[in-house]
């Protein structure tokens, strides 16, 4: 392939936000080099919500369900990537694509397999410090796979491996702080502090933000919690503060953030888990935070993504087991400027911006510029 040349791509990349994002950021840079790209989701709520924000760009759902060894549950898997498989087969007919790039989860194994039976080159991209699933089983497949840096894929030949951050959606950019703080009906002149657990939200975090938010309001902190759909409504609750003889102080509860760029730029302070997505997000903004990683992520890759991001300087990792620690810890944090500016200049560090264009460059010159073949 020669530079210029408008090729199509499917990106098979749903079931989280911590894989859509990526894909729609890789979908948003291809299409400006002129490319065609076909993000290929799950039909969960929240990729049907976040897609909905981006009608310049297709999206295809396809089958998929979560793996599990449940009877039913591995029922249920076995049978839509059956369908997955076979809908891949038909994409890959009608679309004829220069590549296949995956990005993990669910709707990732029935695609790959599609189209490396129709000879189509497969990349795949691994966010979290510890490969998932899908990346580890599909690797032998895949031509090149883009890793973390310094993250090791035991059995996978060397050639095919390049490292790379996550792709961060171009929305996804620091924003005036009161202007940030007054979208969320905040009041730019106090601290605020925000609890994101993801896409979906983080029960114990969200608990954690409603136990927590009298307490914080006596110390002069507005609170801004994204409980995750499907998971309470909307809520705002005005805090009398002792003595201060002015405005009240406000806890704003919301399902579902559609701008993740104004709530993470609104924060002095940011409470997380520890997705690779969220990490990115929070180094692109330069937001300091506190990770919470979920003890229960698959092969606890939240907790490798936390260590090495406490590890650079970009935040402080509490176990959920010391969850009760947090509120003190949190108000130390944002009565520490520069303890924060500290974090700051370590999420400068971690900022990978250019990791897009590298990942583009690459698709471009090394993949789909070979001649197509049948990978064993």
């Amino acid at each position: 392939m020669t530079a210029g040349v408008p090729r199509t791509f499917l990106l098979p990349c749903g079931g989280t936000g911590g894989h859509l994002s990526p894909g729609i950021a890789l979908a948003e840079g291809l299409a400006e080099r002129g490319h065609r790209s076909v993000l290929l989701i799950s039909q969960k709520k929240v990729d049907t919500r976040l897609s909905a924000k981006y009608p310049e760009l297709r999206f295809a759902p396809i089958p998929g369900t979560p793996f599990g060894l449940k009877p039913a549950v591995l029922a249920r898997f076995l049978v839509s990537q059956t369908k997955g498989f076979f809908a891949g087969l038909r994409l890959v007919r009608t679309e004829r694509p220069a590549a296949i790039v995956g990005f993990g989860g669910f709707t990732t194994a029935s695609i790959i397999l599609a189209g490396v039976l129709r000879g189509v080159p497969v990349a795949l991209h691994e966010a979290n410090r510890v490969p998932g699933k899908s990346v580890r089983h599909l690797a032998r497949f895949a031509r090149r796979i883009f890793l973390p840096p310094a993250v090791a894929l035991p059995g996978c030949a060397a050639d095919k491996l390049l490292f790379s951050g996550l792709p961060v959606r171009r929305e996804i950019a620091r924003r005036p702080r009161d202007e940030a703080v007054k979208s969320l009906g905040l009041d730019p002149a106090f601290r605020v502090l925000v609890v994101f657990g993801g896409s979906q939200g983080a029960t114990p975090l969200n608990a954690w933000a409603q136990a927590a938010a009298p307490g914080l309001a006596a110390k002069g902190i507005q609170l801004a919690c994204v409980s995750g759909m499907g998971k309470g409504q909307a809520e705002f609750t005005d805090f009398d503060v002792p003595g201060a003889g002015g405005p009240r102080l406000r806890a704003v509860t919301i399902p579902f953030c559609d701008d993740v760029a104004s709530l993470l730029s609104a924060a002095d302070l940011v409470v997380a888990r520890a997705g690779a997505g969220s990490l990115a997000e929070l180094a692109r903004i330069g937001t300091p935070s506190v990770l919470i990683p979920f003890p229960q992520s698959a092969d606890d890759h939240q907790r490798a993504n936390a260590a090495y991001f406490e590890a650079q300087g970009g935040g402080l990792v509490l176990e959920q087991t010391r969850i009760g620690e947090l509120t003190e810890l949190a108000i130390s944090l944002l009565g520490d400027p520069v303890r924060l500016a500290g974090f700051r200049d370590g999420l400068a560090r971690l900022n990978e911006a250019a990791s897009l264009e590298f990942i583009i460059d690459d698709l471009e010159r090394n993949l789909v510029a070979q001649p197509k073949r049948r990978s064993a």
